[in-house]
């Protein structure tokens, strides 16, 4: 006799799996100071800790996504969580800088494998549009808090323990969701499984790949550098080769024909643009809290917990509310959000801003990335056909992927590029070679030289290097707001022109795999 899986339980375990996967996103993140004291990390260390996760996440997602269509949801998912889990317990282990970053590329390998089976497992599951928007909304308001508790949970650990219990923790909580994933999650893979496309597999890896490390040196590059240029030369190239290669085969891992879609396309731009502000924010805001405020990590994260909350609250509403008043409303109000509170932000910051005001502020960018997230995910997932529900998430992650990474790297390069020059301008000019080289590198270090100073006796000097590195921290800051703000601003545009109200009609039975559809069509549970 088959066990009729329950709904709710479904939805438990593959939002804990997504949460897990979130997570680690800015859990990492607050460790890094303490790497480099302990493991003598370099600064290009350190950016690879980051980046070798996000790298090898980037340039798999699709082929993960594809996968799973063809042998199995719910066992790439279980897969993807094992990977996961036990790189990251070995990686506690490390004790070199290469060794953790080893395991860093292999927690994106799992990464990839998980994720995007989370999104088309729940949109099997929950085939209505009324079930399929409510599950998407509680998914991302889940992605949302996991990424704005990722800090405080690092924090907590950072200051009860040392950095590996960062990732010891990693490894028995994806055990534990396995076991749930196991237990709850019903099986799920195409009833006529599609020939494997090799040809677009490693056409997509190499695009996202390329793409995803072009993006992330061009900062340290130049943007117009020799080597940027032809970085984004050869993903353009790889890109038109792998449109090429779907178009002209008969069994595509992705038809690339689902582009002409706006549900689709405008609600992809959508979410690239949503994640691009949000981790500009995280990037800026993170800074703001731990240099200027002097925040612990512990207390950045508890400080970060009004876009956390309004996260939630904006993605479980914002799906209600598309299927009522429309996606192109409510993506095009939460992107509209976004801006108000980025040219809020530029208009007013300062060492001495009331935390209540920059709360109020946090609470309209939380509801805004609510708002257009999760509504823009549930068009895209609408939009596509079961068969290829596994490479249909796949796209979804990897705009925001993409769009979070080009929002860190922008927004990090109009802040560094106005920071230093306006040091250059505001720094004593008897401040020793050494110590000025020093303040350039970040707000932290140059309030580390004041520090340096100040110890020494030298207090009117101190003053003078903390007063101008506050001065270039928040004139960085304040246009690298303005520049989020008026991405957010095209984005509501584009959203407001392009992105259909309603989908042309609702899903029926005909759009989900055969074998979900033998497991939903008796139950009884009652919908979510």
């Amino acid at each position: 006799m088959t066990r009729t899986p329950s709904k709710p339980l479904v939805l438990v375990a593959l939002l804990m799996a997504s949460f897990v996967i979130n997570l680690d996103t800015t859990l990492v993140n607050v460790a890094l100071p303490t790497l480099t004291r302990e493991l003598g990390t370099s600064t290009a260390q350190l950016q690879w800790v980051v980046d070798a996760y996000n790298l090898v996440f980037a340039a798999l997602l699709m082929t993960s996504g594809s996968l799973s269509d063809r042998f199995g949801r719910k066992g790439m998912l279980m897969a993807g969580l094992l990977v996961f889990g036990v790189a990251s317990f070995i990686g506690g282990y490390a004790n070199t800088p290469a060794e953790l970053i080893a395991a860093r590329a292999v927690m994106g390998l799992g990464a990839a494998m998980t994720f995007p089976a989370t999104l088309s497992l729940l949109t099997g599951v929950f085939t209505s549009r009324k079930e399929r928007a409510l599950s998407i909304g509680l998914w991302g308001a889940t992605a949302g808090m996991a990424i704005a508790l990722g800090p405080i949970v690092g924090g907590f650990l950072l200051e009860h323990y040392s950095w590996s219990s960062i990732f010891y923790t990693l490894g028995p909580v994806s055990l534990a969701v396995i076991a749930l994933a196991a237990w709850f999650v019903p099986r799920s893979q195409n009833p006529v499984p599609h020939r494997l496309d090799f040809l677009g597999l490693v056409l997509s890896g190499g695009f996202m790949g390329l793409l995803v490390y072009t993006i992330i040196e061009a900062p340290e590059r130049g943007w117009a550098s020799a080597a940027s240029l032809v970085g984004f030369a050869g993903a353009v190239l790889l890109l038109i080769a792998f449109i090429v290669a779907e178009r002209r085969t008969d069994e595509p891992m992705l038809d690339v024909r689902l582009f002409n879609d706006m549900r689709f396309s405008a609600a992809s731009a959508a979410v690239t643009v949503a994640f691009f502000t949000l981790f500009g924010f995280i990037f800026l805001m993170t800074q703001f809290f731990q240099f200027v405020r002097t925040y612990s990590p512990l207390s950045t994260g508890v400080h970060l917990l009004p876009v956390a909350v309004s996260v939630a609250v904006g993605s479980t509403l914002g799906t209600r509310l598309a299927v009522r008043a429309g996606t192109k409303a409510i993506v095009t109000a939460g992107l509209a959000l976004q801006a108000i509170f980025y040219f809020w932000v530029a208009s007013d910051i300062s060492p001495t801003l009331s935390y209540g005001i920059i709360a109020i502020q946090m609470v309209v960018y939380g509801l805004g990335m609510g708002l257009t997230s999760a509504p823009a995910t549930e068009s895209i997932m609408g939009a596509v056909a079961a068969d290829q529900a596994g490479v249909g998430s796949a796209v979804n992650d990897s705009t925001r992927l993409l769009g979070g990474t080009l929002g860190v790297a922008v927004i990090g390069s109009v802040y560094a590029s106005l920071y230093d020059a306006r040091l250059n301008t505001t720094l004593p000019a008897t401040l020793p070679p050494a110590l000025t080289d020093l303040a350039h590198q970040s707000v932290g270090a140059a309030f580390g030289v004041s520090s340096q100073l100040a110890a020494h006796g030298q207090a009117a000097a101190a003053d003078v290097v903390r007063q101008a590195a506050t001065g270039a921290f928040d004139h960085g800051l304040s246009v690298g707001c303005v520049v989020a703000g008026v991405v957010a601003v095209a984005g509501a545009l584009l959203a407001g022109v392009f992105l259909p109200a309603h989908p042309p009609q609702q899903p029926g039975p005909e759009h989900q795999p055969a074998e979900l559809a033998d497991t939903t069509s008796n139950r009884k549970d009652p919908v979510l």
